[in-house]
């Protein structure tokens, strides 16, 4: 266990990209709102994450190839190549500069928890941690950027983990949540957000670009299996851990969660009057792990579809990078409330998720890059089961602000 657990790698950039501050805001808020009733939906959120980023895997390790590239290759002769490849270059630049905002605003509300709500707080701490990630990715190499992405992740963990041992949730109402899975009233964008926080669409391009440089083969695909099993799982529990910790402690106060200092009643009962810096450490370190993830995968997919060479150290890699940091910063730097910017940004993943989960289907069905590694009926039901999840609940929550429902 322990060779296995010295292995991982590529899956814990998947699960660092996805515990940052949308994660523990929005489980936050669905806690502290709903009780346990949407702790299924982070599970079902957990499964579909292991059943998409394993796919991504598989094409990453057998194909030698991430899926941007597999898509560039598949539509090469296509009429619609450049309209295709304009909608997921759009999807994907403009929902992960939106993410970018919500991670940098976490990030931020995390540096106000323990400095103060000062004038000026909020807006240097964006500047200073946008700047941070652009060193590191402009620095740093991809084995280091992977070290420190797994160091924050275990920060994460370690605080969420004490903080359930000491609050004893209703293990029992947790279990009634799992096997009876609801959408209470006024529950269905945050039920949206919470499969927008685990299951980030931008994570299929980085996971496949990611293994695609560290493993190959039937030997490689084992352990990439095991790699994505291991950290996503990790990165669910850490999820549901904060859900029903805030279902314990805040659920049923009547508290509206406006900032960190709101969020970080949860971790009272294990951190005391400590717990708003415990909370802060959490959500710099949650925040700045993905601020790296979201410009990485960015890069990655963008390099790919437009056939862009040099990797990640190219100028054109840097750049898609950076970019993507300056225009989620300039969001962050709006006004808008963080926690509004954060919600929104997990909100717009949850209903861009049944695109790119669609196109990578499509490509995993393709046996001429995968032979008898493409998808079987087994893996195909379960896709698209997951598919057909999330855009019946997208579909659900338009129609509802349409009227329709």
């Amino acid at each position: 266990m322990l060779s296995k657990l010295k292995n991982i790698g590529p899956g814990a950039l998947v699960a660092a990209a996805f515990i940052g501050p949308g994660t523990v805001t929005t489980c936050t808020l669905a806690g502290a709102n709903f009780a346990y009733a949407l702790i299924w939906a982070l599970v079902f959120a957990t499964v579909a994450t292991i059943v998409l980023q394993e796919m991504a895997a598989r094409l990453g390790a057998i194909a030698k190839m991430g899926l941007g590239e597999a898509l560039n290759t598949i539509f090469a002769q296509s009429f619609w190549k450049w309209l295709l490849f304009a909608l997921i270059i759009v999807a994907i630049y403009l929902g992960n500069a939106a993410y970018q905002a919500g991670n940098l605003s976490g990030a931020a509300l995390g540096v106000e928890a323990v400095v103060g709500d000062h004038p000026y707080t909020y807006s240097i701490a964006v500047i200073v941690i946008s700047l941070s990630a652009s060193l590191l990715l402009w620095l740093g190499t991809y084995k280091h950027i992977e070290r420190m992405l797994i160091a924050l992740v275990s920060v994460m963990a370690a605080a969420f983990i004490f903080t359930f041992i000491t609050v004893k949730p209703d293990l029992f109402a947790i279990a009634k949540a799992i096997a009876t899975p609801q959408i209470p009233s006024g529950s269905l964008m945050t039920v949206i957000a919470l499969i927008g926080t685990t299951i980030v669409p931008y994570n299929l391009f980085l996971h496949a670009a990611a293994v695609k440089s560290r493993w190959s083969g039937e030997e490689g695909l084992k352990s990439a299996r095991t790699d994505t099993t291991i950290a996503i799982g990790v990165g669910g529990l850490i999820a549901i851990l904060i859900v029903s910790t805030a279902s314990a402690t805040i659920f049923g106060e009547g508290l509206k969660i406006t900032n960190a200092g709101d969020m970080a009643r949860q971790l009272e009962p294990t951190f005391g009057i400590y717990s708003r810096y415990v909370l802060s450490m959490g959500l710099l370190a949650a925040g700045l792990s993905s601020a790296i993830t979201a410009p990485l995968a960015t890069a990655y997919a963008m390099s790919e579809i437009m056939q862009l060479k040099g990797g990640i150290k190219s100028r054109a890699f840097r750049g898609i990078s950076l970019s993507v940091i300056l225009i989620g910063a300039t969001i962050a730097l709006t006004g808008i409330k963080p926690i509004t910017i954060i919600i929104s940004a997990q909100f717009a993943n949850g209903l861009l998720l049944p695109i790119i989960a669609g196109f990578l289907l499509f490509v995993m069905n393709n046996r001429t890059f995968l032979g008898r590694h493409a998808n079987g009926p087994i893996a195909n039901i379960f896709g698209g089961i997951v598919l057909l999840v999330v855009t019946g609940l997208g579909i659900r929550l338009v129609a509802k602000a349409t009227g329709f429902i």
